[in-house]
């Protein structure tokens, strides 16, 4: 066994507190003290500056953080800009390999050391970060999605005012104003992606090559590549259904646990959002896509399992698209399968003719 150390690192938005963790050829693991730092530069720094005291420089090091939401990013960042193995891991992840451990408290300082043991406990893939063009695509498709919420949440206060008794109409008018102004800057986000898309030769190509799929558009396929960083981490279907919050979770156990299975939802939720629409589009109009529903919905009790099923269909779409580098091909099997009986037959064919 190689000996390895990783720092562990629970970070928010304010500060991150940090442990070293050393395991040696033995499989015994010996732990430093942990300490807070700002979640900024200067505190960057004094994590470099504390780590020299404790660091091995004869064994392999590396840092190991969650990803929370983006308070992690700017740390993330600064490690690997100085050179430094970093490890980014989802939340789900570690929460299991926290109840592996029997782990049931929860503070700043349990999680930095259990975080480090968990890095020299298993192997992780190196994190990097996104092409800077994704990066900023990933900003614009967040605030798209933060307008569109925040207009559908002007909508509804909208309707309740105008079913109210008695309400001012400078209220009303003011309320109707706000949904105005928000759409145009939904309108303008919206122009902003598209723009970013098209100066990107290598990026419109791929993108469009994605919305041949029917029922998606280029907002979704723009909010499913920036989120994934053009699926750059990602290495099969069943980590991407994952890092989507798309995976199933099962409750069954004899007959005294007998629970309906469903999505963990512990994963990326600008994604989720993107495909609940293009999902319930898909299952009408895309014939491959509507008869797999069918054929789900027919074995389950509720059709939002379907409506699930076929996001998740889109998902792993638009990954095999984007890996293969290919536009979408309807009945693609069957076609294949049709390819190789019609490849077969000539084969024999010819063969006949030199007997």
């Amino acid at each position: 066994m190689n000996s390895t150390q990783c720092i562990g690192i629970d970070i928010s938005k304010d500060t991150f507190t940090a442990c070293l963790c050393l395991r040696d050829s033995s499989g015994d693991l010996d732990f430093t003290k942990v300490e807070s730092f700002a979640n900024e530069k200067t505190g960057f720094n004094q994590l470099m500056r504390w780590a020299k005291k404790y660091v091995k420089t004869e064994y392999s090091l590396s840092f190991l953080m969650e990803a929370t939401g983006v308070y992690h990013e700017n740390l993330a960042h600064h490690l690997h800009k100085i050179k430094k193995e970093v490890h980014v891991v989802l939340p789900n992840k570690s929460h299991h390999y926290f109840r592996s451990l029997n782990v049931k408290s929860k503070t700043d300082e349990l999680d930095a050391r259990v975080l480090a043991r968990f890095g020299v406990e298993r192997n992780h893939p190196s994190w990097r970060p996104a092409d800077p063009v994704l990066g900023e695509l990933r900003n614009l498709t967040r605030y798209l999605d933060q307008l569109k919420r925040h207009k559908t949440s002007l909508s509804n206060q909208q309707h309740s005012k105008e079913y109210s008794a008695e309400m001012q109409q400078h209220i009303l008018k003011s309320n109707k104003k706000l949904i105005t102004a928000t759409q145009k800057e939904i309108d303008a986000t919206q122009k902003q992606i598209e723009k970013l898309i098209k100066s990107t030769p290598w990026l419109k190509e791929k993108i469009d090559k994605l919305t041949t799929i029917k029922g998606v558009g280029i907002q979704t396929v723009a909010t499913v590549v920036a989120e994934t960083k053009g699926f750059q981490d990602i290495t099969n279907a069943k980590q991407l259904t994952s890092f989507a919050g798309l995976d199933v979770v099962y409750h069954l156990s004899g007959t005294s646990i007998n629970r309906q299975t469903r999505i963990s939802k512990k994963g990326n939720p600008y994604i989720r959002s993107a495909l609940y629409y293009p999902g319930m589009v898909a299952s009408r109009h895309n014939l491959e896509l509507k008869a797999f529903y069918t054929r789900i919905i027919q074995r389950k009790p509720a059709k939002m399992i379907g409506q699930v099923a076929v996001q998740r269909k889109l998902l792993l779409l638009m990954y095999a698209l984007w890996k293969k580098d290919e536009v979408y091909i309807p009945n693609y099997k069957n076609k294949t399968a049709r390819t190789k009986e019609e490849r077969a037959a000539r084969d024999r064919s010819v063969a006949d003719l030199h007997c």
